[in-house]
Formats: C-alpha cells, sequence, structure tokens
C-alpha cells in the first residue's frame, strides 16, 4: 500500500528565492517540492504539497489528512512562534509530525527560540536550507515504515 506525505509550508514561504536569501537560499518552494517528488516517486510515497498565508487553511488542511496521510512534514513559518490553534490541529490527529526550518532558529532573534510545535513533533530539523526537507523526507520515510 503507497504510504501517503503531506508537507504543509507556512507564511511567506511562497516568497523563496526572492525574500532574505541569505537566510532561506535561493531555491524557490517549487523547486524543493519537485526536488522531493523525485525522491518520492522511487520510494512509492505519495507526496501531497500544500502552501498557505493563512493559519486557518493551514488547520483545515491537518483536519483533512485524519485517516488519510501517514505522516506530515510542516514548515509553519512565522506560525512556529505564535500558533497554539496549528498545535492543537496536529495534537488532534495524532499524524506523525516532523518540523522543519531553512534557518537555524536559535541563531535567530530570541523570540524565534520558541517552537509551539516542536512539543507536539516527533522531531524538529533546522538550519539547514532546503536540505532541512531531504533530511525530514527521509525521516518521514523511516517513520512510515517503522523505523523511527
Amino acid at each position: 500500500m503507497k504510504k501517503r506525505l503531506l508537507v504543509i509550508n507556512g507564511p511567506n514561504l511562497d516568497l523563496l528565492g526572492i525574500r532574505e536569501r541569505e537566510l532561506y537560499g535561493v531555491k524557490t518552494l517549487e523547486q524543493i517540492e519537485e526536488e522531493l517528488r523525485r525522491m518520492a516517486e522511487s520510494s512509492d510515497i505519495e507526496l501531497d504539497f500544500f502552501q498557505s498565508n493563512s493559519e486557518s487553511e493551514i488547520i483545515e488542511k491537518i483536519h483533512k489528512a485524519y485517516g488519510r496521510v501517514n505522516c506530515i512534514i510542516i514548515n509553519p513559518a512565522a506560525f512556529t512562534h505564535t500558533s497554539v490553534a496549528i498545535r492543537d490541529a496536529l495534537t488532534a490527529v495524532k499524524i506523525p509530525t516532523i518540523e522543519v526550518h531553512l534557518s537555524n532558529l536559535y541563531q535567530r532573534e530570541e523570540f524565534r527560540h520558541y517552537s509551539y510545535i516542536a512539543p507536539v513533533a516527533v522531531g524538529q530539523i533546522t538550519g539547514f536550507g532546503h536540505f532541512s526537507y531531504v533530511i525530514a523526507f527521509y525521516a518521514a520515510r523511516a517513520i512510515m515504515d517503522g523505523i523511527i
């Protein structure tokens, strides 16, 4: 049976490749998605991508993943530090979740050091640029294969 992986991206990630390239790199979100799609094809994983600048749309996507998705990779972006609602949605659906960030949160402003998502995630990958998603993909595959 094919495994299903949902990748959720939060606010302003649609501007990757344009905004603050020194922090987030030069790859666009579409380029990151394409790289993960190639990886998924060779792993028999069905991949769904979602990006929104709206907290409520992200919550709805998490709700709709219940019973349909085996694992979630989420880059909540600025909602990392503010959204109890996204945390509660992830807690409610009980889908193993990996939190990712392109930049190292702990090398940035102090307000970015706290994540509402990390305590309910299997793990957090931060600071590896677009490779954070690649690492998260391998971790998600291991979770879905029962290795982690």
